[in-house]
């Protein structure tokens, strides 16, 4: 698929992409880091490289698209994090950029995508937490806005949708911070949940951080269950189990796809492997009363 490997693109300029991130947050963020390298094993040998921008808000985003499309600086854009009627996706459909959707092909709007089935997963997480037991669970979701946020939050309620199963939602924003407050607001509830999932490994790790400042035990008390595997994951105390997808497969897909649409042939949507449940020390069965 794409160029030859001793082909190069002829004057290569980089590939953009931005990402709606408080600095902070993308710096303790491994899914992009890992997106972004896989990305880069594929087109790195055709003369090109990624360029990105982490930017303060959306508005941001779109005027950083508008100054590459006049500067003619990017040779093509990836796009992230998708919201309902995207306005990136109608502006590389006006300038006629190259683009590729990490995201649904339902949010894509016809552009080529690489996306991961939400759907499957969630209910792969939620089918496991309910064979070792639990009948109380809590999903903390990245922000709402995002289609693939949506897409969890749907598939969690039905997923969930079982005799004597009650669930309860909180929203975050991918950073430590926000894990660890949402993680302190479910455990003040009455009766308090008995398994979370967390929408990123991050927010994952400060709700364990809150776990553990209130004197509670994982597993034995509270499961934890983090989206995306990451080292942070694999590192931390206790080990932290996770919905693992291999991000860097994502990204490699993406450039392959990113190569057919610079040397002219319509960009494929294509399905990533579907991610699986690693169980490690963070989660087990439901705690007895």
């Amino acid at each position: 698929m794409g160029l030859d490997a001793e082909q190069t693109i002829a004057q290569p300029r980089p590939i953009g992409l931005t990402l709606f991130r408080a600095s902070e947050i993308y710096g303790a963020e491994p899914f992009y880091h890992e997106l972004i390298a896989g990305i880069d094993r594929v087109v790195r040998p055709h003369g090109l490289s990624v360029l990105l921008r982490v930017l303060p808000t959306r508005e941001e985003e779109l005027l950083q698209l508008g100054r590459w499309q006049q500067d003619g600086t990017v040779s093509a854009v990836i796009l992230v994090d998708l919201i309902d009627d995207d306005e990136r996706v109608a502006f590389v459909e006006r300038s006629a950029i190259p683009a590729i959707v990490i995201g649904a092909p339902t949010t894509a709007q016809g552009l080529p995508a690489v996306w991961t089935n939400d759907a499957v997963t969630m209910h792969e997480a939620v089918d496991h937490l309910v064979s070792l037991g639990h009948r109380r669970l809590a999903h903390v979701t990245g922000p709402r806005e995002l289609t693939h946020t949506l897409s969890r939050m749907e598939a969690f309620t039905l997923a969930s949708d079982l005799p004597d199963v009650d669930t309860v939602s909180i929203g975050g924003d991918y950073s430590r911070t926000s894990g660890y407050q949402a993680m302190q607001t479910l455990l003040a509830r009455e009766p308090r949940p008995t398994a979370v999932v967390f929408d990123s490994d991050v927010m994952a790790l400060g709700g364990l951080q809150a776990v553990q400042e209130a004197g509670l035990r994982v597993p034995d008390d509270l499961s934890i269950v983090a989206w995306d595997d990451s080292a942070q994951c694999q590192l931390s105390d206790p080990p932290m189990s996770a919905l693992s997808h291999d991000v860097q497969r994502i990204g490699e897909m993406a450039g392959e796809e990113l190569l057919e649409l610079l040397a002219g042939r319509p960009g494929a949507t294509r399905e990533a492997p579907h991610a699986v449940v690693i169980e490690r020390s963070t989660s087990g069965p439901v705690p007895v009363a």
